[in-house]
């Protein structure tokens, strides 16, 4: 209750530090923003020190999210840095959200027209996950929950990202090296279908070559992994007898926003190796953790079982066996 003569604390530009739990029951969000830079790219929206090759903003260090690999390897490479949290009301828009996060002392060290230069991605384990598409749409409907962080990655021009569209990051391998150019962003329109066919020949078109010449694989970074994407004939089902339409949204694809798409050109190159030096090294140390993992178990159940048998053993020596004779009388 306000009484008369109580003194009010008014601070501009941000909300009083509440606890959470009253955030919550006020529906405001605690958002932490992270700036999301792919690698390789160039822009007018670049910091003012990256253009100097000075050092990283003050809201946080830069931190690539991969390892580094050959020269003109940049797929699934990116930095993210840590801008600030920002208190935000769930009936805020997405637009809002930009606009806010843009207030932010750290966000002056980059140079953004406006909040629709921007790009917003949720982020699971330092990546961008999930792609925020609708600027006037609330946040509340986006159920980013309680722990949502966002990335913000600029753009060099406006963005209007339809429900039917996917944000592809494509890259062109470069003839007689195992390795990729740097990525293009492609907007694949699937209002006919999310079929390998419709993709090929969308890639086809940005590339300015014939669909045959033409070969494409989904990139799978936690695995190091390339997966051609072919078209396949519709499968019968035995059981239902229906007709089965290929989808790259499902198994084995899983097609999202942000994959990356390797383009080959087969007017050079006709082999189906889409894997890189990175890839090599990448699955190599996954192999090395994975046997010293086993070597760390192996050891342990060893230690289990020699635990065990000090515990079972007998605390006195046994007394020595003895034979045992059986008399069975006769009944008749």
């Amino acid at each position: 209750m306000i009484c008369s003569g109580d003194t009010l604390l008014l601070i501009e530009g941000q909300l009083p530090p509440p606890p959470s739990e009253m955030l919550r029951f006020q529906g405001f969000l605690k958002v932490p923003i992270w700036w999301y830079q792919p690698r390789g790219c160039t822009g007018p929206w670049r910091s003012h020190q990256d253009q100097t090759n000075g050092p990283p903003p003050p809201g946080g260090a830069w931190g690539a999210t991969a390892t580094q690999g050959a020269p003109g390897d940049t797929y699934a490479e990116a930095s993210l840095c840590y801008l600030g949290d920002i208190e935000i009301s769930e009936d805020a828009t997405l637009a809002e959200l930009k606009s806010q996060a843009m207030t932010l002392p750290s966000f002056s060290e980059f140079v953004i027209p406006s909040p629709t230069f921007l790009r917003a991605w949720t982020v699971e384990s330092r990546r961008p996950s999930r792609l925020l598409r609708i600027n006037q749409q609330q946040l509340r409907e986006y159920k980013l929950g309680r722990r949502t962080e966002i990335c913000l990655e600029p753009l060099q021009k406006e963005e209007n990202l339809g429900p039917q569209d996917v944000l592809l990051r494509t890259q062109r391998r470069l003839p007689g090296e195992r390795a990729y150019g740097p990525p293009v962003d492609l907007v694949w329109d699937t209002a006919r279908g999310w079929t390998a066919g419709a993709l090929q020949r969308q890639v086809a078109d940005c590339c300015s070559l014939p669909v045959e010449k033409i070969e494409i694989a989904k990139y799978f970074p936690e695995k190091f992994e390339w997966l051609p994407v072919s078209s396949w004939s519709q499968q019968t089902s035995k059981r239902k007898k229906k007709k089965k339409q290929e989808n790259l949204q499902g198994a084995p694809y899983y097609l999202k926003d942000g994959d990356t798409i390797g383009i080959k050109n087969l007017l050079f190159e006709d082999d189906g190796d889409f894997s890189t030096v990175r890839d090599d090294a990448g699955k190599e140390k996954q192999k090395q953790l994975a046997l010293g993992r086993k070597k760390s178990q192996e050891a342990l159940c060893g230690q289990s079982s020699s635990a065990v048998s000090g515990a079972e053993s007998p605390g006195r020596p046994q007394r020595p066996e003895a034979s045992l004779s059986i008399h069975v009388g006769s009944f008749r």
